[in-house]
C-alpha cells in the first residue's frame, strides 16, 4: 500500500501525520509512507528526523490585511498555488498513492484538490474545534474526516465524518513518572513543572514563566520556541538543563511533570487528556476563529484545568492557580485514545488490488 501525508505550517499540523506514520511502520511494514510539505516549512526536518521520505512544494499563506504589503504577499500566494499544482501532480502520478491524508495547514490545499482532480481518495484528519479555511473547503471532497473535537461537525461541507480524537505519539503511555524524571536528571523533591507556547514560542508564556523559574520553588522543564532565543540569557544561576529551544522528547516531559502550562493546541490537549495531567491553559489569541479559548473550555469541562486568556495572564495569578492545581486531591481519569488504530483501519481499506 502507498499513502501520501501532507500537513504543515505549525508542529500542531506536522505531529498528526508523524504520529501516524509511526504507527503505520510500526504495525504495517508493507506501507509505503510520502510526506509532502512546503518547501520552506518546519515540517521539512521533522518528517526527515522521523526517517520519512519527504517532497516539497511551493506555497505561501495569504495575507488579510490590504495595505501594499499584504496585497504583494496574496499576488505572490496566487502564482504559488499554479506552481504547487503542477509539483502536486507530479508527485501524484510519481508516487501513485492509494490514498492521501492531509491533517492541516495551507499546505494541503492545492496538493489535495489536485488529488481530487486525478481521482485520487484523500482523507482528513482535522485536530481543532474550529477547523480552518482549508480543511473546511476540502472536506466536501473528502471520503471522510476524522475529527479530533466533535464540535468541529457543524462547520464541515459534508456529513461524512468520524469522531476519532486526535492521533498522539505511540510511546505516550509507555513510560511512568520515575522513569521519566530519572531520564530529565531530575533528582529533587520539588514539584516539576512543564511549560511551553509552541514551536514558535509565546512572549507573553516565556515572560512570565522567566518570574516563575527564577523563584527556585520547583523543578523546571520549558520549551521556549525558535522566535525567543534569547530567552536562556535571562536566566541567571537558573538549572538550564531542561530549558530548551524546542522539546523533542515531549514525551518524556510530560510523564515527568506533576503540572502543565500550556497553550491549548488540540494535538496538546489530547496528549494531557491521554496522561491525566492537571494543567493551566493560556489559549493563543492569534489563531483562527478563536479556536484555542474553544478548545480549552472544552477540556476543562472534563478534566482538571486552569483557563486563563492572556488579558489576564500576570505572574501572582500563575503562582496561585501554580499552587491550588499541585495542592488539590482531584483525581484525573486518563482518556484512552486509539485514534491511530481507527485512522489506519480506514486508510487500508484503500489498498488496490
Amino acid at each position: 500500500m502507498r499513502i501520501i501525508l501532507v500537513g504543515g505550517g505549525t508542529s500542531g499540523h506536522i505531529n498528526p501525520a508523524l504520529n501516524i506514520a509511526e504507527y503505520i511502520k510500526k504495525n504495517n511494514q508493507d506501507v509505503k509512507i510520502l510526506y509532502v510539505g512546503s518547501k520552506t516549512g518546519m515540517e521539512v526536518e521533522m518528517a526527515k528526523k522521523a526517517g520519512l521520505d519527504f517532497r516539497g512544494i511551493t506555497v505561501s499563506g495569504f495575507s488579510r490585511k490590504f495595505d501594499f504589503s499584504g496585497i504583494k504577499k496574496n499576488i505572490i500566494s496566487i502564482k504559488n498555488i499554479f506552481i504547487s499544482s503542477f509539483e502536486s501532480k507530479k508527485i501524484l502520478k510519481e508516487f501513485k498513492p492509494d490514498i492521501c491524508l492531509g491533517t492541516g495547514g495551507y499546505v494541503m490545499g492545492a496538493f489535495l484538490y489536485q488529488a481530487y482532480l486525478m481521482k485520487i481518495p484523500f482523507v482528513l484528519q482535522e485536530q481543532n474545534a474550529v477547523p480552518g479555511f482549508t480543511s473546511k473547503f476540502l472536506s466536501k471532497y473528502a471520503q471522510t474526516v476524522f475529527l479530533g473535537n466533535k464540535l468541529a461537525a457543524k462547520y464541515l461541507r459534508t456529513d461524512k465524518f468520524i469522531i476519532t480524537g486526535n492521533p498522539i505519539k505511540n510511546n505516550f503511555l509507555n513510560i511512568n513518572q520515575n522513569e521519566a524524571k530519572k531520564k530529565l536528571g531530575i533528582t529533587s523533591n520539588l514539584p516539576v513543572i512543564l511549560s511551553f507556547g509552541g514551536s514558535l514560542g509565546s512572549e507573553i508564556i516565556n515572560n512570565i514563566m522567566l518570574e516563575i523559574i527564577k523563584s527556585k520553588k520547583y523543578n523546571h522543564i520549558h520549551g521556549y520556541g525558535k522566535n525567543n532565543k534569547n530567552f536562556k540569557k535571562k536566566l541567571c544561576n537558573s538549572d538550564l538543563k531542561n530549558i530548551k529551544e524546542y522539546l523533542d522528547n515531549i514525551d518524556v516531559c510530560m510523564a515527568a511533570c506533576d503540572l502543565i502550562i500550556c497553550r491549548a493546541g488540540a494535538m496538546t490537549l489530547s496528549e494531557l487528556a491521554t496522561l491525566g495531567k492537571p494543567a493551566i491553559l493560556i489559549p493563543s489569541p492569534n489563531v483562527t476563529n478563536n479556536h484555542q479559548v474553544l478548545n480549552a473550555i472544552a477540556y476543562s469541562k472534563k478534566f482538571t484545568a486552569s483557563v486563563i486568556e492572556e488579558k489576564n495572564f500576570t505572574v501572582q495569578k500563575l503562582d496561585s492557580e501554580i499552587s491550588r492545581l499541585l495542592n488539590s486531591n482531584e483525581k484525573i481519569i486518563p482518556e484512552n485514545n486509539n485514534a491511530c488504530e481507527k485512522i489506519c483501519k480506514f486508510l487500508y481499506s484503500f489498498t488496490k488490488n
